[in-house]
This record gives structure tokens, sequence and C-alpha cells, in this order.
């Protein structure tokens, strides 16, 4: 790690998450660690072992690649491919136990058609009002799955959806809920081993369906509640609150419990350093554009990160930490460079904390106008994970 601008994960934060999940919400089978995007950023290779080891015991990712990498890590933990596969690679799939999402007619219709060497482990997606991927149709539906049924080599595992909103005040939820169950509802839902419906707002959320016995622990998992937070004092927040109830008695809302039982806790910070330290003059430039010009004398640091590793260029003006003191970004943000205005007493090789307890990803992510999902997602695999484990640092995955 030549460059000091790394993630660092902590591995305790991240396993006292699941734990906290499974043992509280213990009247569930199967808990789906979602390890798509490199672990939400965080890194696949040395996490996805403690998360077996806290509770995970089924393995969820985007692509075969990212299905792939997992198997590689752990070799009999089951993996589901959220996002289909091409028919062609059945064979792989059969080969490394990676199970597939069937979640379309026509992809059906092909996949009967295929000779398979051996069993083929699928779940059925169901389109439940976000219209992106899975089943719409009850009548399709109910052809492909008695065909399915009759296919030999093909074991029908689980069923799933995914709700586009999170039920809060929100009658699109209940609307969700219902499709499901409509499209469902000549299938013997007991008849399928697996019935994942919730993501980690929704299992928080919500009660137990009695007909489910999965949920996917995503964005819970890394410690980040994504709940709105719901100001109840002053008039105007008051006037809200009663809107909000009169709007969930007319429309018939479901009941939701919003509260955390348990603290979540996030694995994920980054830093970087002041590699030089420089006093520029009143009316001086700093960056690309000549867009930020000093309104007096000041002292800059600049730092080796940019958007290249995932500090959007939007990030100008947002805050960092240095030295328990909080300092802002200033100038255009480059691809492995920016500024951030200081004062005497940062000095070079200073450490710079760009998210962490004073900076939260989730202020971050406000500042850049997007989600805590896309800020995660988006630190570049060049950068460099350690990871932490006990208060000490056990392994360094150098960027790649």
């Amino acid at each position: 790690m030549y460059r000091k601008t790394y993630v660092e994960v902590n591995i305790d934060n991240l396993k006292n998450n699941v734990k906290n999940i499974v043992n509280y919400y213990n009247n569930y089978q199967y808990y789906f660690g979602v390890v798509k995007g490199n672990c939400y950023g965080h890194g696949t290779t040395y996490l996805i072992n403690e998360l077996i080891d806290s509770g995970i015991n089924y393995l969820a990712v985007s692509s075969l690649e990212e299905a792939l990498e997992a198997r590689q890590i752990n070799k009999k933990i089951p993996i589901l491919c959220l996002e289909p596969i091409r028919v062609e690679y059945m064979e792989i799939c059969i080969k490394n136990n990676i199970t597939i999402t069937v979640h379309d007619y026509d992809y059906a219709k092909e996949l009967l058609e295929k000779k398979l060497s051996s069993k083929l482990k699928i779940h059925l997606k169901i389109d439940s009002g976000m219209n992106r991927l899975g089943f719409k149709s009850n009548k399709q539906l109910d052809e492909i799955y008695k065909q399915l049924k009759e296919k030999e080599n093909i074991e029908i595992e689980g069923i799933f959806t995914h709700f586009a909103t999170l039920g809060i005040n929100d009658k699109e939820w209940d609307n969700q809920l219902e499709n499901f169950k409509e499209i469902t509802r000549n299938i013997d839902l007991k008849e399928i081993p697996i019935v994942h419906l919730y993501k980690s707002a929704a299992f928080i959320n919500h009660p137990k369906l009695d007909f489910c016995n999965g949920i996917r622990l995503g964005i819970a998992m890394y410690g980040y509640y994504t709940n709105p937070v719901i100001n109840k004092k002053g008039i105007k927040n008051k006037l809200r609150e009663i809107k909000r109830k009169i709007y969930k008695k007319k429309n018939k809302v479901s009941k939701t419990s919003t509260e955390l039982p348990f603290e979540l806790k996030p694995a994920f910070k980054m830093y970087s350093e002041i590699i030089q330290v420089k006093e520029i003059k009143k009316g001086e430039f700093v960056g690309y554009g000549a867009g930020y010009r000093a309104k007096e004398n000041e002292i800059i640091g600049i730092m080796p990160v940019g958007y290249d590793d995932g500090i959007f260029r939007k990030s100008k003006g947002r805050n960092v930490e240095i030295n328990n003191k909080i300092y802002s970004l200033i100038g255009d943000i480059g691809m492995g460079m920016c500024a951030v205005k200081i004062d005497d007493t940062v000095k070079m090789y200073d450490k710079v904390t760009l998210m962490g307890d004073k900076i939260p990803i989730k202020e971050v992510a406000i500042h850049n106008e997007t989600s805590i999902y896309e800020i995660l997602c988006n630190i570049g695999k060049n950068v460099p994970r350690a990871y932490v484990k006990d208060n000490e640092l056990i392994a360094i995955e150098e960027g790649k």
C-alpha cells in the first residue's frame, strides 16, 4: 500500500450487525448475505467467510462473475445470482453449485429446452411492481411453474420478489405485496423450500409473513439504517404527522415499525493523507477551471485521492476530518488529487478521514445528492482495503 489512500473495514462491526439481525429476527430459516458490488464496496475476499461465521447461510450476488469469485472463497455456501445468467452458461452454474434466477417466460422456455448434465437449482423472480425483472402474469407463471416442476435436473428451490419502496406511510408497498400474492395465487408456496421477499428495510419495518422463511441482508448488514428520520417537533412537523396519519387511515396503509431494536455499526471508513501544504494568496485559484478563488490568504493541503477513487466531483465543499478538526474540500476534484482548505496546525503526511465517525457516509451522500449505496459502490477497486479485527490489522487487499 504505497499511496496512503485506503479503506478500513471493521470486521467486528460487520459480524455484530449480522449476529444482531439473525438473533433478533430469529423466526426465519434463510439469511441471505447480499455481497454484490464487491460487498457494497467493502471487498469480498476477507469478508465472505466472516459473514458465514456470523450466521449468513446463503449468499446473493449480481453476476456469474461475482458468483464464481465468491465460490473461490467458499466452496460450500449456496450462492444465488439475482440477475439472469445466459442459458449457454448453465453447465458452469451446475459445476460450481450456483443457483440461478428465472425471471421471464421466454428465458424459462429456453432453459426448458436445454439439456442439463446434472441438477440445477433455480429461484423464480416475481415482478411485484418495480417493473424490472420478474413474472407479472400469473398465467405465464402457472404454465412455466408446471413445466419446470416436470423438467428433469431442474429443482425449484426458491421464489422471491424485490420491493421498490420502504413501506413507511406507503400504500405502494401494500400494493406490491398484494401483487405478489395475486401473481402466485395458483402456486402452493409451501411446496417451494425458500420464499424470500424482504430486503433490509422490509424485515425491519414489517412483521414476518407466514409464508416467507428467508430475508436478504443488504445495506443493514453493512451498518446502515436507511429509513428517513421523521422529526415530530415543532408546529409544522406536528401538522405533517397529522397529515401522515390521515393518509394512512384513508388508504388503509399497513402498520409499520420503524424503530431499530439494536444498533447497527458501519464497518467502512476511508482515509487519505496530506502530501503537500502550501500557502496561496487572495485572488489565486485552486484546481481545474479556476472555479475556486481564495477570498483571503489561505493555507491548503493536497491529497492523493480523486474521482478515480470514488470521490465524486460534487464533493467539493464537503467536509473531511484532520486531527479531530473539520475542514472543507475546495476546487475541482481531479482524477487522482484534490485540495482541502486547512490551517497552520495541519502538516504534511497528516491523516485525513474522508469517511468515518465524524464524517458519516450519509452526510457525504446527501452532499453528493445520491445514496449511501452509490457512495460505497463507487469507491474504486484500485483503493486498498485494510481489514481490522479485534483492534488489529489482519490483512490488506491491495488495489487492483
